[in-house]
């Protein structure tokens, strides 16, 4: 019986949890105190509470896990990768392991279309050339992208999106030897959702900043408000920001002119103090 190979999880605590069941069921004697004996642990529990989210690993007790699970030395490496994406708290140290974990060959190869959408969040420049995809004097040319974008990007930038959207379904042939934009939908692994929205937004926030000076007030228009509220209003606020982007995108979907060019629009409510203390 072959035990669960890390390589096929994003997820380490579900690893761990599927890797013990396996083994109990192999070995019925074997238990959550033998783990932890053979990780150099006191507590055995640990195991237990790790695979639950009550616990995190540290990096003595990674090692631990690393020689309980008999792990080789790229399996180690990628063990330690997936803990490092889950319990990082800083989105660059959860992005390099990202980009360690999708650069191995194994994982690759078995999760294409994971790594297509975590990019596809990741790169402003994907959902830009997927909406560019819609004018009538679209091509699929890597230079004609390239230049069309703002703001521009490279053109072997522009290849590597093209292939990724084809790749997801967001572009599909035409029959003229075209692509235009498919009906398709992307869904990110749970466990990198989060760090793909987070870097979808710090990217288009980035490119509101250079709005400013790359297009003149008549091309952009940008709004901004400071206001100090009761915390129970904020859920109110949020709804009526959801209910305004839904309207904003039925006047753009029911529009029966041709697209002209693609525009982002962004509507941030986040604090700018600490909560009021006591009552």
């Amino acid at each position: 019986m072959s035990l669960p190979s890390p390589y096929d999880y994003l997820d380490y605590r579900r690893y761990l949890a599927e890797w013990f069941a396996k083994k109990k069921e192999a070995n019925p004697r074997f238990s959550h105190r033998l783990f932890a004996r053979r990780a150099g642990q006191q507590s055995p529990s640990l195991l237990h509470h790790v695979i639950e989210g009550r616990r995190n690993l540290t990096p003595q007790t990674t090692e631990g896990f690393v020689t309980a699970l008999g792990l080789r030395a790229g399996e180690a490496r990628f063990f330690r990768l997936l803990v490092d994406l889950d319990q990082s708290r800083e989105p660059e140290a959860r992005n390099r392991a990202w980009d360690e974990i999708s650069a191995t060959r194994r994982f690759r190869e078995a999760r294409s279309i994971e790594r297509g959408a975590f990019d596809y969040l990741s790169n402003w420049a994907l959902p830009a050339i997927r909406e560019l995809a819609a004018r009538s004097d679209f091509q699929p040319d890597p230079e004609w992208v390239a230049d069309n974008l703002r703001p521009r990007i490279q053109p072997r930038d522009a290849a590597a999106g093209l292939k990724t959207l084809v790749e997801l379904g967001m572009l599909v042939e035409d029959g003229e030897g075209g692509l235009v934009p498919a009906e398709a939908s992307v869904a990110t692994p749970p466990e990198v959702a989060g760090l793909a929205v987070r870097n979808y937004h710090r990217g288009m926030l980035e490119r509101a900043a250079e709005a400013i000076e790359l297009f003149p007030g008549s091309e952009r228009h940008l709004l901004a408000v400071t206001v100090g509220v009761p915390e129970s209003l904020l859920p109110v606020l949020k709804e009526e920001s959801n209910a305004f982007l839904r309207r904003m995108m039925d006047l753009c979907d029911s529009s029966t002119e041709d697209v002209d060019r693609v525009m982002q629009m962004n509507l941030q409510i986040f604090p700018l103090s600490s909560r009021r203390e006591g009552p």
